[in-house]
């Protein structure tokens, strides 16, 4: 009974320690594709999972894509992507809910068997990756024995899997506003650049406009880059 409680204990310190090292990562400032391979990783040995995986969704292709795995199967790691409604991740991105497979090779809805027998792989627990409600992806977790994953099991890889989607919906929004912000200032200094090319050589604002854009596309130069010459030239006359 002792060792039972030891053992219960040392899980779940493993468990507090692993959570804690994801968090570290997704409040630092690693790149995504670090954070989620951190992710997977560190599932896998707390979940003792013979192949963990994270797919996310392509909403223009609609399709499963894996994006991090500690797996070294290269059969695994270069599967196919699943087609919109294809096997079990689907499953589990359309109920927004946890599924568990006790045995993918027996399942008629799991996809790749093929690869679960070259690999080994036999219980299954698929977690929906969510943010606001909005499913981004899932999380997979494979056991290489029978195995009925726990109460426990579920809400530790789902807590995983929340602060994975996190960390990817802040990242999302970090490159939108990058972009949001560099067309803003693309947009101030091609306007600056234009009223200078209006006064100089009298043209119209479109004329302007154009002349920026024909020697944007003439020189394969970014229309930021033409306009800051422009007015570089013209604050040194």
């Amino acid at each position: 009974m002792a060792n039972k409680t030891k053992k219960k204990t040392s899980k779940s310190s493993d468990t507090i320690e692993a959570i804690f090292k994801i968090s570290k990562a997704i409040s630092s400032d690693l790149y995504l594709e670090d954070i989620l391979k951190l992710i997977v990783t560190v599932t896998a040995e707390v979940m003792n999972s013979r192949i963990c995986s994270l797919m996310l969704l392509d909403e223009k292709k609609q399709n499963l894509n894996i994006r991090a795995t500690q797996s070294i199967s290269e059969a695994y790691i270069n599967k196919k992507p699943l087609a919109k409604g294809e096997g079990v991740a689907w499953k589990a991105v359309f109920e927004n809910k946890p599924i568990v497979i006790l045995d993918v090779t027996k399942e008629l809805e799991y996809k790749y068997k093929d690869i679960a027998i070259k690999e080994g792989l036999v219980s299954l627990l698929c977690v929906p990756l969510a943010v606001k409600n909005r499913v981004i992806g899932v999380l997979n977790c494979y056991t290489s024995k029978p195995h009925k994953f726990t109460p426990t099991e579920i809400n530790v890889l789902t807590s995983v899997a929340n602060q994975a989607a996190i960390a990817i919906e802040n990242t999302e929004l970090m490159v939108k506003t990058r972009v949001i912000q560099e067309e803003l200032e693309t947009r101030k200094v091609v306007e600056r650049a234009k009223g200078i090319l209006m006064k100089q050589e009298a043209l119209t604002e479109e004329d302007a406009f154009r002349r920026i854009q024909k020697y944007s596309m003439d020189r394969r130069k970014p229309m930021k880059e033409v306009a800051e010459a422009i007015i570089v030239a013209h604050e040194m006359k």
